[in-house]
């Protein structure tokens, strides 16, 4: 179950133009299901795939300021997460060093940061005990601080900026900033002095990154077969549970349906697909009005034999999946 562990001042600051009008200034929460996860960040729509084996912990320490989002997001396990930050806004991510990531299927080198427009979908695969620092910007705010400068991130290709170059001392000099301001507890908390500080770091973003829009030629082609598959299994289309059905959803060979995933989402085809339809039950028995028996859930996304069924389920999530349905439903 998720829990909101603190919170402080609502005063301290809230949107005042519909995003996050109801909004806390400041709050912790925690989950211990990804799904639960996904949802806790304020006014995002996100969709988490646990891929990594064990039980899965997830923090968010959110604070807003006038014109911005921060927050800090730590999960424990492996992910596949489809993000969506709201519209009108610019998202910058800072991984915590030495903990490679994929944005839209492409690797992070280290010291790179990410961004994305708001309003656009993006994808992220995230590694074991991942940290990453976030900041949401707000259109109008941006443009105050940093003027036309900002347009070529609001306005420009989402693919063409989604790895951006900025120097090691910009880079941890925000996320102390960040963490500085997330960590700041109790009563006088100087708003604009803060949003000032966040200014400055933002301005030396902007003023020093430059676009690294390298790719393998292959790479488009390739990010287009893994994304058939997905949408083929987000339709609700009978899970496929061999290569070969995969190859005819993708119009692809063995070896490039085999490269396309490993390349973009670091999983074979048969992983990711087996962590989908495992990922599709576990939701199911979340459920709490769900009425389906366990063993009906899982033929419905094509696991037969229920006794390995079990076995993958406890290996993935860390519980057998009656303790999911269990904890769920007498809630």
């Amino acid at each position: 179950m998720n829990e909101d562990v603190s919170r402080t001042d609502n005063s301290d600051a809230t949107w005042q133009h519909g995003v996050f009008e109801h909004a806390p200034g400041k709050c912790t929460r925690e989950a211990w299901d990804v799904n639960e996860q996904a949802h806790n960040l304020t006014d995002w729509s996100q969709h988490y795939d646990q891929y990594g084996q064990g039980a899965f912990y997830g923090r968010i320490d959110e604070l807003h300021l006038p014109g911005m989002q921060v927050f800090k997001e730590y999960t424990s396990q492996a992910l596949g997460q489809q993000c969506h930050v709201w519209p009108d806004s610019l998202w910058i991510g800072i991984p915590a060093e030495r903990q490679p990531c994929r944005i839209n299927g492409y690797a992070l080198e280290k010291g790179d940061i990410m961004c994305q427009p708001g309003g656009q979908d993006f994808a992220l695969t995230t590694p074991d005990t991942f940290a990453i620092h976030c900041l949401v910007l707000r259109r109008d705010w941006l443009l105050e601080v940093a003027g036309e400068s900002a347009l070529t991130l609001l306005e420009g290709d989402p693919q063409h900026m989604m790895r951006l170059g900025v120097t090691q001392g910009t880079r941890r000099g925000v996320t102390f900033l960040m963490d500085r301001l997330i960590k700041r507890q109790g009563p006088g908390f100087e708003v604009q002095v803060h949003q000032g500080i966040l200014s400055l770091a933002v301005a030396a973003i902007l003023e020093e990154w430059t676009p690294l829009t390298d790719r393998y030629p292959s790479y488009h082609h390739r990010r287009q077969v893994v994304e058939r598959v997905r949408e083929h299994m987000n339709r609700g289309e009978p899970a496929p549970v061999s290569i070969e059905s995969l190859c005819r959803i993708a119009h692809v060979s063995q070896r490039t349906l085999h490269n396309s995933f490993t390349s973009i989402l670091g999983l074979s085809p048969m992983q990711f697909i087996r962590f989908n339809r495992l990922n599709q039950v576990r939701r199911r028995l979340c459920d709490p009005l769900s009425t389906s028996t366990i063993g009906q859930i899982a033929s419905d996304w094509g696991f037969y034999h229920l006794g390995q069924f079990a076995r993958d389920y406890r290996r993935l999530f860390g519980e057998s999946p009656s303790s999911t349905q269990a904890r769920y439903r007498a809630g």
